[in-house]
């Protein structure tokens, strides 16, 4: 049965619930001339969640659980005996069988399959009918205890808010709950990658190379030198990207909230926060069909020989105007957030409107500049379309720009996508790489919301 049955089960019985408590409230308050201590619906309200919450958690925990269960009954039928002790052969054939009984599947490949799919049948008929009376006898439960409860000084709508607050509390730890998640699985592979190589190493080598056929007791951890890594990703992310994005952003911002009028501004800035929205590989795709060609074609006019058209340039000019709009609304929210008072006050000084803005509204709003800074440095580095399509994959430690490089994520990307197994030091390089990415990143944000709360407190 499917889990999306069980689930639309206990909505249906929590309404039922919902319906019988607001009948009780309501007939109890039309029959008592004391006042009632909650309105009919948290009465309502109570019943229902009552109701819900049981319900709803076993059909999640039997939706976890069943599976396991009608797999052990088919194995336990004597038409199993004959099926493979272990492999992906075995799983094969308890798929197929499973997919006929369900539904899925019009026939099975393998002949072992059809012995199954009768006994696959009936223990998904079983558990079902099993999954439906358990749910039905926990609605009864919950739904006549909380039913029972109903009186004119039960204070219903206390106990509603109380739930209320523990599902916004979860909801508030999801994101929590997830950093630890991602922080716990990178934190187990990196441990296991540096049983292999030093972290000396990885972190100040300069060479890159990882091997996935090479034997993984004879690793060498000179293979494993991510310096060049760590300098593309800064250079092309940080450097380049930042060059472009940051007095293109700022100027933007300086523009839509001192120049333009207010009709201009309002078709300007959603014309800009579009670029916001473009999916990466569409920079990519423009990066590698134009960008690319033209910064090859400049320097072969300027004298370079052997330009390549996968260069760093090209991926980092494209990567800042894909960060634009994240410099720009930070600064022009920082800048209009400045007391006007300010701006005012040194007009009236005698000062001109540019120096106004570059040595009053500016430095005012700086904490906000720095914090959208903060955060596009963030968000380029760890981009992977561009750098996949225009920057190429040689890990080079060079400061030319018109030489083709490689960065964090596009490694992280390339070694995660192959064949190689968990256990090589060269698919475990990628948790480590990724350690490194999510500690620079968690910094980086750290930085910046700390800097836009002291922004705040200075100006609201």
């Amino acid at each position: 049965m499917s889990p999306v049955i069980l689930m639309l089960l206990a909505l249906g019985l929590a309404l039922s619930g919902w319906l019988a408590g607001r009948s009780r409230a309501w007939s109890m308050a039309a029959g008592t001339s004391d006042r009632m201590a909650a309105l009919p619906a948290y009465h309502a309200w109570y019943v229902g969640l009552w109701i819900f919450i049981p319900c709803i958690l076993f059909a999640l925990i039997w939706a976890a659980l069943a599976p396991h269960l009608v797999t052990q009954a088919m194995l336990a039928d004597p038409a199993a005996a004959s099926l493979p002790q272990f492999g992906l052969l075995r799983q094969t054939i308890l798929a197929e069988a499973l997919a006929v009984a369900r539904g899925d599947a019009t026939g099975v490949f393998h002949p072992l399959a059809e012995a199954l799919v009768e006994p696959a049948s009936a223990a998904l008929d079983r558990y079902g009918t099993i999954g439906i009376a358990v749910m039905l006898l926990i609605a009864f439960a919950a739904g006549a205890f909380s039913f029972l409860r109903i009186r004119p000084d039960f204070t219903a709508r206390t106990r509603v808010e109380r739930v209320v607050m523990a599902v916004l509390l979860l909801a508030s730890l999801v994101a929590i709950l997830t950093t630890l998640g991602i922080l716990l699985s990178l934190v187990i592979e990196t441990i296991r990658f540096f049983s292999m190589v030093s972290p000396l190493d990885f972190l100040l080598g300069t060479q890159w190379s990882p091997d996935p056929m090479r034997d993984a007791g004879f690793v060498e951890g000179e293979d494993y030198g991510a310096l060049p890594l760590f300098w593309g990703t800064i250079y092309i992310g940080v450097i380049i990207a930042m060059m472009v994005a940051i007095p293109l952003g700022l100027f933007s911002a300086i523009f839509l909230t001192q120049y333009a009028t207010p009709k201009l501004r309002q078709w300007l800035k959603p014309m800009l926060e579009i670029l916001a929205g473009v999916p990466t590989v569409v920079y990519g795709y423009f990066a590698a069909l134009t960008v690319a060609p033209a910064v090859r074609d400049w320097a072969q006019a300027i004298g370079i020989e052997n330009a390549s058209s996968e260069s760093a340039l090209a991926a980092g000019l494209v990567m800042g105007v894909m960060i634009i709009p994240f410099v720009s609304s930070m600064a022009d929210d920082s800048i209009a957030a400045v007391p006007g008072a300010m701006r005012d006050g040194s007009l009236a000084m005698g000062a001109t409107k540019s120096e106004t803005i570059r040595k009053v509204l500016v430095p005012a709003a700086l904490p906000g500049i720095v914090a959208g800074v903060m955060l596009a440095i963030s968000r380029a580095i760890g981009e992977t379309m561009i750098v996949v399509m225009a920057a190429g994959a040689a890990a080079n430690l060079t400061g030319n720009p018109l030489e083709s490089m490689t960065t964090v994520t596009y490694q992280i990307v390339a070694l995660l996508t192959g064949e190689g197994s968990f256990d090589h030091p060269s698919t475990l390089s990628a948790f480590a790489l990724g350690m490194v990415l999510f500690t620079v990143t968690l910094a980086l944000n750290f930085i910046a919301l700390r800097v836009v709360k002291r922004y705040r407190e200075a100006y609201e």
